[in-house]
């Protein structure tokens, strides 16, 4: 059987669809969110099971930056973003879960407080960078490596003001570092400056020291 080929006229309105979607769903975003005023975004795999250590470091971090009426936020999902937000919930915060629909691992979790479900990463990825003074990543797989290197890439192209990058758990993330300073630095794809925003840590005292300007 041929394939038959779209018409423009169908490929012009199912594209005028998907616009109307995407702008819909950012409105409904920037309007879910507008009233935030500082907000930490908290990032990491929904792999983890609760009793991990770095899902206990999670919610740990994630408390103390509600006691410190910071608002989180994470991905609703499971994982570290689900120890975050039960950080933030017990420290009597506001624990935000902007969600994705996936067919798996994206429920949202008990522990948010409100939610908006997103259709698109893209927005979803505006929403967890725009509202947030600060970003705390945690290990985490393909979608954590993409959001931490699209909030360096918008830092460094100057997309987006200064603001801290804090990875945590220096054995997983060490070697990625490594890479880029013995690769990408030495072939001059990035400079020193650059890697010099992103700060790696292993412990909550940590995390509190080097961003003790922003707390």
């Amino acid at each position: 059987m041929a394939f038959k080929k779209p018409t423009f006229r169908a490929v012009f309105f199912k594209d005028v669809a998907i616009f109307f979607r995407v702008v819909f769903e950012l409105w409904k975003g920037f309007h879910f969110l507008r009233h935030t005023k500082r907000a930490v975004s908290i990032f990491g795999s929904a792999r983890l099971e609760d009793d991990h250590p770095y899902c206990q470091l999670a919610r740990e971090i994630a408390f103390e930056f509600a006691k410190r009426e910071f608002t989180v936020f994470t991905g609703g999902g499971p994982g570290i973003m689900r120890a975050a937000n039960q950080g933030a919930f017990e420290a009597g915060g506001s624990s935000i879960g902007i969600n994705i629909k996936l067919p798996f691992e994206q429920n949202i979790n008990p522990f948010v407080t409100a939610s908006l479900k997103c259709k698109y990463f893209f927005v979803r990825k505006v929403l967890l960078a725009r509202y947030s003074e600060i970003y705390i990543i945690f290990p985490g797989g393909f979608g954590t490596l993409d959001e931490f290197f699209e909030l360096i890439t918008l830092l460094q192209t100057g997309k987006m003001i200064n603001r801290p990058i804090v990875l945590v758990g220096k054995k997983f993330w060490n070697e990625l570092l490594n890479w880029c300073r013995d690769t990408l630095l030495k072939e001059k794809m990035i400079n020193e400056s650059e890697l010099a925003r992103i700060q790696v840590v292993d412990t909550l005292q940590e995390a509190i020291e080097c961003l003790r300007y922003s707390l």
